[in-house]
Order: structure tokens, then sequence, then C-alpha cells
């Protein structure tokens, strides 16, 4: 389902945005660790010195390598460089303290979708600075959603996007022609079951895809380790009908990790 809203903060304050509430969540993760290992030294002491200080050196090395990630995460942000161990531990990020992010970003005025919106930029700049290896295009996938199909269209395109009869009055007709030019694969899911099924049916390398901003989070993060590129849809009438897209943007992204 897509949420009616479309950020327009600059790449820049997105990056901010991002970094900041990285910085804050992982520092509230910090604070509550080393909390709850100093109420657990307590009762540790009870039973054994040398156990407590067991506990607080194995404490102090598992907050030094967290400090370390998340400070290598937040340099590869700033420098938008992928940096050496950086795409392993950006898994860290997506699974973990995304969710939190979402949390806590409404609770200090920050709405969830300029939380994801700023994610969503955040990951594709991640993407476009570590493109050293191009896709070959029939290990590459554009996956859209079905909202970008006119509400009043007969044609079932989510079971096979050849149904679609092409007649020109949504983006699926030029983004049919877009795939048929380049050869790559593309689909249209309806939810992220469809979209999960499409993915482990083809078994892409890449994955350009374009939908709202709770979707595109939830696809990068279910997901990852497998690169996924964003573009976010427009909701000129609303959620989840007859959106559209930027084709030009699409194609730009294509020519960007295609091996052409």
């Amino acid at each position: 389902m897509c949420n009616p809203e479309t950020d327009k903060t600059p790449t820049t304050s997105k990056k901010r945005i991002f970094i900041g509430l990285l910085g804050l969540t992982f520092a509230l993760v910090m604070l509550l660790i080393l909390v709850g290992g100093w109420i657990a030294t307590i009762g540790l002491e009870h039973m054994h010195p040398g156990v407590a200080l067991a506990a607080k050196i194995t404490a102090s090395i598992a907050c030094i390598i967290l400090c370390s990630i998340i400070s290598a995460l937040i340099l590869s942000i700033l420098l938008e460089k992928e940096l050496p161990f950086t795409h392993k531990i950006r898994g860290l990020g997506i699974k973990l303290f995304l969710p939190l992010m979402e949390i806590l970003g409404p609770r200090l005025g920050v709405s969830k979708e300029q939380v994801r919106n700023s994610f969503i930029e955040t990951n594709n700049r991640l993407l476009l600075s570590g493109n050293r290896h191009k896709i070959a295009p029939e290990r590459m996938l554009l996956l859209l959603p079905h909202c970008l199909q006119r509400a009043d269209c007969q044609r079932r395109i989510t079971t096979n996007i050849d149904n679609c009869e092409q007649c020109g009055r949504c983006n699926i007709d030029t983004l049919i022609k877009l795939a048929r030019s380049y050869k790559i694969h593309i689909a249209v899911a309806s939810g992220g079951t469809l979209a999960r099924k499409i993915v482990r049916d083809h078994k892409p390398k890449m994955i350009i895809a374009v939908a709202c901003e709770r979707d595109l989070t939830s696809g990068i993060h279910d997901t990852f380790p497998l690169p996924v590129y964003g573009i976010l849809n427009q909701r000129p009438e609303g959620p989840c009908w007859n959106t559209l897209v930027e084709t030009i943007e699409v194609e730009n992204a294509l020519k960007t990790f295609l091996k052409i």
C-alpha cells in the first residue's frame, strides 16, 4: 500500500536526517547495553569477582567493535563511498537500526516518510558509489507496483506483464518497451508476498524497484544483501491509485548499472 506523501527534502538534508537518526539511535542502544551490563555485573560480583571482570571486558570489547562499525558506516555515508567491509555492515543498519529509527523519528518531529525517504536516498547513493561491476541484462529485474496500472484497466498483468495491451494510458507501456530494449526482466507485484516470489523465481543480481517509501524500504530490508535501487512513484490521485513514475529516471538507472 502506498503512502500519499512525497518528501521534497534535498539530498544533503536527507543524508543528514539519516545520519543524525542513526547516530542517536545507536547512542540510545549503547546506553541500554551499558546500563544492562552494569546491572548484570552487580549480580555477577556476588558470584565471583573474576566472572564480573570477564563480563566487563567482554562488554567493553563489544562496545568498541560496535562503535567502530557504526563510525565506518557513517563515514561511508558522509563520503558516499563504500569503505572496506561497509557493504557487509550496512546490513546491521538496515536490519537493526532502521526499525528503531522509524520509532524514534516521529518522536523527534521527523515523520516515518522522511525517515524512509532519507534511507532510500542514502541506499541509492551508496549503490552508485559502489557501482564498480556492471550487471548483465539477464540478471537485472525491474520490479513495478500494480498501482502504476490504470485503476479501470481490465488486463491482469501481475501474473504476466505480457498481458498488457500497451495502450499508452499508463507508464507500464513505456516501461515494457524499456525492458525489451535493454533485454531485462520486468514484473509487476501487488504486494510484498508476490514481490518476494518474483525475486525468488528470477534470482536477479540487482533490482531496480519503483514504489512508495514504505514498500521500497521494506523491499530493501527484506532482500538485503541483494542490491535494490529505489525510485519513488508519484501519487497525484492519492495512494495506490493511478500512480506515475519518471520513466527517464528508470532508464538512467538502467544505463548506470547495466553492462551494455
